[in-house]
């Protein structure tokens, strides 16, 4: 597939694909006439790629994950333990939103009593 197509199906610019191939990221694509044509898989891959994005791992790890994918399953150890390491920060990561999100609620809920009680006291000093 052409690398509009590409980007359409994955939601990455033109200009992302184009690095990603750069950097190591994507696999160097079949050329004909000047235009790159990818493989139906590189759709997968991306979506693995954004999804190892959307948890924080760096493009640095996500170089060496692609270039241990490169090598074949005498890799695959290795992959596997990236994958568990990143696994836990996600978890670790939760929890800290969690967190954060309890904390939020309840000051939300505080300010949800002020708002009641100003507007019960506003109600009060129009009935005087």
């Amino acid at each position: 597939m052409k690398i509009g197509k590409l980007s359409e199906l994955t939601g990455l610019s033109i200009d992302t694909l184009r690095y990603y191939e750069k950097i190591g990221l994507i696999d160097p694509p079949f050329r004909k006439g000047g235009q790159r044509l990818y493989d139906p898989d590189a759709v997968r891959w991306i979506d693995f790629l954004k999804a190892l994005k959307a948890t924080g791992m760096s493009l640095d790890d996500m170089k060496r994950y692609a270039l241990m994918r490169a090598k074949g399953n005498a890799t695959s150890a290795n992959r596997r333990v990236m994958l568990e390491n990143q696994h836990a920060l996600v978890l670790e990561r939760i929890e800290e939103l969690t967190a954060c999100a309890a904390l939020l609620e309840y000051k939300i809920a505080n300010y949800h009593e002020i708002e009641a009680r100003h507007e019960l006291d506003d109600k009060k000093r129009y009935l005087k």
